[in-house]
């Protein structure tokens, strides 16, 4: 049946129908045939997808049915169907409440999805109370094979990796949970043996996200570190060359620059309202001990670590900043030597007999830090915390013999007590993350050029989000989060919408190399179908 679409056309046909002077013209309409859809030479007879979080469908922080029943890979097979493609299967989730359960305990970082709770993202408890995930890895784990081997928290390694998926691996941290519920009654085997026992003709790979995007989410603290090139390599190749051992087809994706995502480009380096009397009421003090250590910043020829607090302007977080030199004997040292530095503890009601272990607490703290600047990126949970006083801070400097109220004065994060690393990606930081994401792309350009597979170029797309955004048809995405359309409320991962974009741009890719036609044919999707939340009353 061949697709129409209909132009408006005005035509003068006096010759041919009665025409006064009121009335010349008649509207007709003209059609244009648009072709069949067509695969052109791809096979999609046996379509399976390996990948990650993105692949997965994972959405708003969380696995869900209906998140994954947008999954990028299933809009592709919806599609692939029209033109030969088999039947594609899911590993869901048994709810729309997202969390894991092990034995009915749940488990730990992995928490029921975020909704949107009239500001920005809440997790769901808070707005509807509390939920109980039933989706329970040791008790109720569904049936494969699945055509979806999408793995949240999957780096392009432990897609090779026997044991990866088996629960009794899970406590020593070799295994991954959403991965035990695919293994059944094989719990060693890999995620690419999966693929390859279902002898696909068709695959789609978007492997090494996860390679940089741990480093990232956690501040470049080092607890996640960015893959080594050489296994990063051997992962890629080994997972290419063995997918195509058989024929297989594929399209295969680049890594985004992770900081041109709104998990990290949302929460500004200078949140500290002077209009907050909270805050407000503090910054004579902090700008009176924060002169003192400024000094001693300036004599040491370091003025990029002065820290002002403006009683007028926003002002930017303290952070700590592991690529500093660390003054820390150097700051205790000074304020030792200083015969007034005595009766300036005094002013905090501390005992002129204090100041010893004072000067060596402010030089442990401040020893390597510095006020943030617009080139920092901060973590989105990073939200939650500026401002908060730390506890443990406040137990350690009690511990020390400080009284609680001194102990809670230097204790509130990014402001007395500087951010830690995990909070934020300083510019060296980002600049190993950009390395690592350009030498990994370069190995998956070349492994697709030299397997013959199509391309998208999935680091393009995402940095046109973040740069005036990206139109497909009536819609045009951004990178904002809650208002962009394209992300999440976890600032990492897709809407709905978000990946029908992603969709489209696979099949465009696929059209570009296996002749396939679904751009000129029509069949791509019309992403305003496709939510961009999702209500938090959805079980």
């Amino acid at each position: 049946m061949m697709k129409i679409r209909y132009i408006a056309l005005w035509a003068v046909s006096c010759l041919f129908i009665a025409c006064n002077e009121e009335s010349d013209f008649e509207e007709v309409e003209m059609v244009e045939e648009m072709p069949e859809l067509t695969s052109g030479t791809a096979d999609f007879s046996t379509y399976v997808s390996l990948g990650n979080s993105l692949t997965a469908g994972l959405t708003d922080n969380a696995l869900f049915i209906a998140g994954q029943q947008n999954s990028m890979p299933n809009l592709l097979a919806a599609k692939f169907s029209l033109v030969g493609g088999g039947s594609f299967t899911q590993p869901l989730a048994n709810d729309n409440i997202g969390g894991l359960l092990a034995g009915g305990v749940p488990l730990e970082g992995f928490k029921p999805r975020l909704v949107f709770g009239g500001a920005g993202p809440k997790d769901l408890e808070e707005v509807v109370g509390p939920v109980s995930p039933t989706t329970d890895i040791a008790l109720n784990n569904p049936s494969g094979p699945f055509n979806n081997l999408g793995v949240p928290g999957a780096k392009s390694f432990h897609m090779l990796f026997n044991g990866y998926g088996n629960l009794g691996n899970l406590e020593a941290k070799l295994a991954n949970p959403y991965f035990v519920r695919m293994t059944g009654s094989t719990p060693d085997v890999s995620i690419l043996e999966l693929a390859m026992a279902q002898s696909p003709t068709f695959f789609t790979l978007w492997a090494g996200n996860n390679d940089v995007l741990g480093y990232a989410i956690s501040g470049g603290d080092d607890s996640n570190p960015i893959t080594e090139q050489a296994l990063f390599d051997n992962a890629i190749n080994g997972l290419v060359g063995t997918l195509t051992s058989a024929g297989a087809q594929g399209v295969m994706a680049n890594i985004p620059y992770v900081t041109t995502i709104p998990h990290f480009t949302t929460v500004p380096h200078n949140p500290l309202d002077p209009t907050n009397p909270d805050f407000a009421a503090q910054i004579p003090t902090l700008n009176t001990i924060f002169g003192t250590l400024n000094q001693i910043y300036t004599a040491l020829g370091e003025t990029e670590r002065l820290v002002v607090f403006s009683e007028t302007e926003a002002s930017a977080v303290v952070i700590f900043d592991e690529d500093l030199a660390d003054v820390s004997a150097q700051i205790a040292g000074a304020l030792n030597a200083n015969p007034g530095f005595p009766l300036f503890v005094q002013q905090f009601g501390l005992p002129s007999e204090a100041a010893p272990l004072v000067a060596n607490l402010l030089g442990i703290t401040y020893g390597q830090t510095r006020q943030a600047t617009e080139e920092d990126l901060f973590v989105l949970p990073s939200s939650n915390v500026i401002g908060e006083v730390n506890e443990d801070s406040v137990a350690s400097l009690m511990a020390q013999g400080l009284p609680l109220a001194i102990a809670g004065q230097f204790s509130v994060e990014g402001i007395s007590l500087p951010l830690a690393d995990k909070w934020v990606l300083t510019p060296e930081e980002q600049d190993e993350l950009k390395t690592a994401t350009d030498n990994f792309n370069a190995t998956i350009a070349a492994a697709a050029s030299g397997a013959g597979l199509a391309f998208v170029d999935a680091n393009a797309i995402m940095q046109n989000l973040a740069n005036g955004g990206v139109t497909d048809g009536d819609y045009t995405l951004t990178a904002n989060l809650v208002t962009g359309g394209a992300f999440s409320l976890d600032g990492v991962h897709p809407t709905a919408r978000g990946y029908a974009l992603l969709a489209n741009e696979f099949m465009k890719a696929i059209d570009a190399t296996y002749g396939s036609n679904f751009e000129d044919s029509g069949s791509l999707y019309d992403i305003g179908n496709f939510p961009t939340n999702y209500s938090p009353t959805l079980r």
